[in-house]
């Protein structure tokens, strides 16, 4: 889940930061560049680990500051296909479930990808096996029996990753952490993900 990943990158030191110390300046730059990013094959950047020997300094032409050549390791979150993961219930509606690890909450279940199959527009009262969704609660339910079983907002659940995809390198902008859905956007990292399972309440 989540690995050290060692990356080389060329930067400019900004005039703003010539006061404070090589290290401190360069990894505020990194910081800025890497965190919270989706990298291809990397997968979202969480952390600066540390930073090796800087290199450079020299000042280009056309620069009015100096140039680095940096190699520094950083932490960064990459679910593999077949993962079991642990997150959180934040939200529940009529197209499935959105969850949270804590670091990000871009988490989503389609309601397609429910355990024991689902029914969108059932009575979730009907005695049958299926996951319903509650319009009176707002939230997923399986009627068994004479009991109702729903997972209460912050309950742990369980979801196991069927496929990954990456967005295009290189990448600039500020973009959103992992979109665990369906609905493929063309500069978020995709998780397709199939829920194992949770703490049921009656």
């Amino acid at each position: 889940m989540f690995f050290l990943t060692k990356m080389e990158h060329k930067l400019l030191r900004p005039p703003h930061k010539l006061s404070i110390p090589l290290e401190e300046a360069i990894k505020s730059e990194l910081d800025q560049i890497f965190l919270d990013k989706v990298i291809a094959k990397y997968g979202l950047c969480l952390s600066i680990y540390d930073i090796e020997p800087i290199k450079g300094g020299i000042i280009l032409p056309t620069e009015g500051s100096p140039t680095y050549t940096v190699v520094f390791r950083m932490i960064v979150f990459r679910p593999y296909v077949g993962e079991v993961i642990s997150a959180k219930l934040k939200e529940s509606n009529l197209d499935g479930i959105r969850l949270s690890m804590g670091f990000f909450e871009d988490i989503y279940i389609p309601s397609g990808l429910l355990p024991c199959g689902t029914e969108n527009n059932k009575d979730p009262t009907e005695d049958k096996a299926v996951w319903c969704y509650d319009d009176k609660l707002k939230k997923w339910a399986m009627p068994w029996n004479d009991s109702l079983f729903d997972v209460e907002f912050d309950e742990e659940i369980m979801f196991r990753v069927i496929k990954v995809d990456y967005p295009p390198i290189p990448q600039e902008e500020v973009q959103k952490p992992f979109a665990l859905c369906l609905l493929l956007e063309p500069s978020t990292c995709i998780v397709w993900a199939t829920l194992l399972g949770g703490r049921m309440r009656r």
